[in-house]
């Protein structure tokens, strides 16, 4: 198979034989301490975009390449949905159900209903149409690089909002992630406050 820029093998391929559109589906915060996981879904055409160009996988790019890119992907997107699921929602069903569940209720808002179905690393059951996890697919697949920002920035922006909210505890810096800070709470998402936030 040869290889095609900006990391579209997969949509075109896919495409060409007829299972196109192909939405890619990703994460961002499911370690986190505090805040929501954010899952997001996106279509892109099967075209080059330029203003794509830099798009990878969002952990690769810097916080202001990804404040750049996140309107450019939902600007040039066919469809793109982005689903928060609550800490509580978390704490109440577990990570992986809530993260499996979260990742089929993304698909299902798309405005434009896939043809296939790409998602980073996990196999997803469950979903309408055919589907594929790729490992390190958000540095493999333009569509799941796309919803890896549109899920990174998403919940960024919410972490942000609680930083204006509960500033002492420096969610603008750290996202509620734990890399060199440590809450001294047992459960993942009751950091703050003692609170599901």
């Amino acid at each position: 198979m040869r290889t095609l820029k900006q990391l579209r093998t997969y949509e075109v391929t896919l495409s060409k034989s007829g299972l196109g559109p192909v939405a890619g589906v990703d994460e961002a915060g499911r370690g986190a301490c505090a805040g929501p996981i954010a899952i997001a879904a996106c279509i892109l055409p099967d075209h080059p975009i330029t203003d794509l160009a830099e798009l990878t996988d969002s952990k690769k790019l810097t916080a202001r390449q990804r404040q750049r890119l996140f309107p450019l992907v939902k600007n040039h997107a066919l469809s793109w949905a982005v689903v928060l699921v609550s800490a509580q929602d978390i704490d109440t069903h577990g990570i992986q159900d809530a993260n499996v569940s979260g990742m089929r209720r993304a698909v299902a808002a798309l405005d434009t209903r896939p043809g296939f179905v790409l998602v980073d690393a996990l196999r997803i059951p469950g979903f309408p149409v055919p589907s594929l996890p790729i490992i390190g697919g958000d540095s493999r697949a333009r569509c799941i690089a796309a919803a890896s920002v549109l899920a990174k920035q998403t919940r960024d922006n919410l972490m942000m909002e609680l930083d204006s909210r509960y500033p002492a505890y420096g969610f603008a810096a750290h996202k509620g992630l734990r890399h060199g800070f440590s809450y001294g709470c047992g459960a993942p998402s009751r950091c703050v406050l003692g609170t599901s936030l």
